[in-house]
C-alpha cells in the first residue's frame, strides 16, 4: 500500500510518531533504494523511537494482508492486462506497473471520498523532529541518516500527495516511479494511454475498493 493507505488506519491517533513509522519503510525507500533496515534486530526504548518501531511493525502486517488479498491479486493482475497493452516496447514490466498503479489508486479514491485528508497527514509528519527519528534510524543501523533528512524535509514541504486527488496525476506519478529504475520509461504516446488507463480503471473501482480496507481492519483487530 501507498502512503495515504497505510494512514487510514491510524488517521485518528494523536501520536505523529507512529503515523510515520507506519509509512517509514516506503520513505526510506523513496530516499535511497540501498536502504536496508531491520528494526526488529534492534530494542527501541520507551518513547519516541519506540513509537515509531510500533508503527514500522503495522506498516509490514498491513502490506502482508493487502498483498495476500483477492482484491490485491485481482486487480493488479487486471491493471497488468490492461497497462500492457498501451505500453509495447517500453522497457518497464507489466507486472510492476499493475502492482503500483493500484496502490496509487487507492490513494487516490481515499482523497476524493475525503476519507483521509493529506493535510492531515502532512500535519503529523511535520510535527516529528529529527532527534528523534535519527536516534531511531542509528539504533537501526544507518551510518548516515542525514541521507534520509534531506529528502524527509522535502517531502512533508512539497506535499505532492495532494495531487493524486487528479487522476491524470496518478498516471504522472506512475511514470515518476518507474524512472528511479528506467531513466526514460514511456514515449508520450504511452503516458497519454496510460492515464486513460487510469482514469478509467479508477473510475470502475470507485464503488468497491472500500472493501479491501474493511478486510485489513478486521484481520488487524
Amino acid at each position: 500500500m501507498n502512503f495515504l493507505s497505510h494512514y487510514y488506519f491510524d488517521r485518528h491517533t494523536s501520536n505523529c510518531y507512529h503515523v510515520l513509522g507506519t509509512v517509514l519503510p516506503d520513505l526510506l525507500k523513496n530516499a535511497d533504494k540501498s536502504i536496508i533496515l531491520h528494526p526488529e534486530k534492534h530494542h527501541y526504548p520507551d518513547g519516541d523511537t519506540h513509537h515509531i518501531y510500533n508503527g514500522w511493525l503495522k506498516h509490514l502486517e498491513i502490506d502482508r494482508h493487502f498483498h495476500n488479498s483477492d482484491f490485491f491479486k485481482t486487480h493488479s493482475h487486471q491493471l497488468k492486462l490492461e497497462l500492457r497493452e498501451v505500453i509495447s516496447g517500453s522497457p518497464v514490466k507489466p507486472f510492476f506497473l499493475g502492482h503500483i498503479a493500484i496502490e496509487l489508486i487507492l490513494d487516490s479514491l481515499l482523497l476524493t471520498t475525503g476519507r483521509v485528508k493529506a493535510d492531515d497527514f502532512y500535519d503529523h509528519l511535520s510535527s516529528c523532529d529529527h532527534q528523534s527519528i535519527n536516534e531511531f534510524l542509528a539504533v537501526s543501523g544507518m551510518t548516515e541518516p542525514e541521507v534520509f533528512s534531506r529528502f524527509f524535509d522535502k517531502f512533508r514541504t512539497e506535499r505532492y500527495l495532494h495531487t493524486y486527488a487528479d487522476a491524470s496525476k496518478v498516471a504522472y506519478a506512475l511514470k515518476r516511479i518507474c524512472m528511479r529504475i528506467w531513466p526514460s520509461p514511456f514515449t508520450p504516446e504511452q503516458e497519454a494511454a496510460m492515464t486513460n488507463v487510469i482514469i478509467n480503471y479508477r473510475n470502475k473501482t470507485s464503488e468497491t475498493f472500500m472493501e479491501v480496507f474493511d478486510e485489513i481492519e478486521r484481520a488487524l483487530v
